[in-house]
């Protein structure tokens, strides 16, 4: 996508923190699940199939507006896309903290996915705009690391919130501070008209979609997109206060400081895969390769270990390594022409947050199957994120590379 002007890095900064602080919301929205959990199925009676569904919920409207949200930014710019969207993440707080059961639940989740889909793809398409491509890698990590305090406040924070005040509180909370990141969108980024080539109907523009999965390459990377980052939200924003709670008998607020420092770890973890990127592409994904080999490691240890300590201690690793993620970033912009880089972080996004939906929603109906196979609630949904994680480095290595330049 062509722009008619840069900005200044002076100028360029400030907007590209206005649009991670919608991103941060995002990143609490997404995560709010597994201190959720406890009350909601207490008050609520959910089984683990419809936690599941809960949590996935927000991740299914998020993954499926993806490509119509590329589509938006093209035509109408990142700011109107954002601003539009985003009341709609304020709209489902408020309609989640008013839920008087499940349904209630589930179409609030639906409300901020919608809301919150322009967030991510606002932040990662700004940088390819508005930076230098060797510094795309670094500066992803670096706004993953700092919209990844949204997660911080789904830790201790809402844990406490949550027991002294009750959970609807922290939904009410959460609607305050989207608002305000809305109002910094909006202060702080101005409207840049898309580049005249940028017009084009809304036919044109599924069919260009359309286009990049015609390259064989694609689908490698859907694969790969579709369970890197979905492992971790999966332990961090669904099972691991659950699994804390019901495995080992903590309360909430101790499971709260444990899923806050496994999100302060996740956020120094990107930038430091980022600075680290071998840079050739075929370097990069075997690097992402064996990380992808090494987090299903960790989830099959974590299953089987069944351990307090080992289980923390394996849950703090999967937060070290889930860094790796940021450097399929830089493998998608090296895959493709400069003309696609738009399109093709979209359809990346896309694969990445439809794939934590189905992780979450497919490990809920895991753990509620499991006790009919013998199998311990949470050692289940373990070891099914393992093998996902497996089937989808196999997919990354053997089928069709990016071509060797683009």
């Amino acid at each position: 996508m062509s722009t008619p002007s840069l900005p200044s890095p002076r100028t360029a900064w400030p907007m590209l923190l206005a649009l991670t602080a919608a991103f941060a919301m995002s990143q609490a929205f997404r995560t709010l699940a597994a201190i959720l959990a406890p009350p909601l199925q207490a008050e609520f009676h959910l089984s683990p199939q419809q936690l599941g569904l809960f949590a996935a919920s927000f991740h299914f409207a998020f993954g499926a507006l993806q490509l119509f949200i590329g589509i938006g930014m093209d035509l109408h710019g990142l700011r109107r896309t954002v601003l539009t969207a985003f009341p709609l993440a304020i709209a489902g707080a408020a309609v989640s903290a008013l839920a008087t059961g499940q349904g209630g639940l589930i179409l609030g989740q639906l409300l901020i996915g919608v809301g919150c889909a322009p967030a991510f793809l606002a932040c990662t398409l700004f940088i390819a705009q508005n930076f230098p491509a060797e510094r795309f890698a670094m500066l992803s990590g670096l706004v993953l690391m700092l919209g990844g305090t949204g997660m911080l406040f789904t830790g201790t924070p809402l844990a406490w919130l949550i027991e002294a005040h009750g959970w609807r509180w922290g939904m009410w909370l959460l609607a305050a501070g989207s608002a305000a990141a809305w109002a910094l969108v909006w202060w702080k980024v101005p409207h840049r008209p898309p580049a005249a080539a940028a017009r084009e109907s809304l036919g044109q523009a599924l069919r260009a979609f359309g286009a990049l999965f015609l390259m064989p390459h694609t689908w490698g990377i859907v694969c790969m997109s579709a369970v890197n980052y979905a492992s971790f939200l999966t332990l961090r924003g669904l099972w691991l206060g659950p699994m804390l709670v019901e495995r080992h008998g903590l309360s909430l607020l101790v499971s709260g400081h444990v899923a806050l420092l496994v999100s302060v770890v996740s956020l120094v973890s990107p930038p430091l895969f980022g600075r680290f990127d071998p840079g050739g592409m075929a370097a990069r994904r075997r690097r992402i390769g064996r990380c992808t080999l090494a987090m299903a490691a960790l989830f099959v240890a974590m299953a089987l270990l069944r351990g307090l300590v080992a289980d923390v201690l394996l849950a703090v690793a999967v937060a070290c390594l889930s860094g790796y993620m940021v450097l399929q970033y830089a493998d998608v912009r090296a895959a493709y022409p400069p003309a696609m880089i738009g399109r093709a972080l979209s359809v990346f996004t896309m694969a990445m947050f439809m794939g934590v939906a189905l992780m979450q929603w497919g490990t809920g109906w895991v753990a509620a199957q499991a006790a009919g196979w013998g199998a311990e609630t949470f050692t289940a949904p373990l070891l099914a994120i393992a093998a996902a994680l497996l089937l989808g480095a196999l997919a990354y290595r053997w089928l069709p590379q990016p071509p060797a330049s683009t």
